[in-house]
């Protein structure tokens, strides 16, 4: 069975994109495989969960609402103060018109942010207060 070894993220600027990412997931650059690898991927640290991300030069714009994205999970943080975290990097907020009207029993509230590149991603958690 095949499994996913690294999400390809297109971006007008890889190393803008790059540090965003790796600041906002924790990651480190994966050191180059051979002579002339400029390639920056992202990896999580030895030993930590999660799949390498490369930056990939694209001319196509970022789309309003993509077909595929990432969710990345607040944790033990809470949710505003993480996406407040996010935006301090470099990420903005989307007018994003699909938010449910109520958090549905056991689900957890998220907020959909852009990366510097206008690349859209969620972000989900607990609110402490509110």
């Amino acid at each position: 069975m095949a499994t996913i070894r690294q999400i390809s993220l297109g971006v007008d600027d890889d190393e803008r994109a790059g540090e965003f990412w790796r600041q906002a997931l924790g990651y480190v650059r994966r050191p180059p495989r051979f002579e002339g690898d400029d390639w920056i991927v992202l990896e999580p640290r030895p030993g930590e969960p999660g799949v390498a991300i490369a930056m990939d030069v694209s001319e196509s714009p970022a789309e309003d609402c993509p077909r595929i994205h990432f969710d990345l999970d607040a944790e033990d943080r809470d949710l505003d103060e993480e996406v407040d975290r996010l935006v301090a990097l470099g990420a903005r907020h989307v007018d994003w018109p699909h938010y449910p009207e109520t958090v549905p029993p056991g689900g957890r509230p998220y907020v959909v942010l852009a990366d510097p590149e206008g690349n859209r991603f969620c972000v989900e958690g607990r609110r402490r207060s509110g």
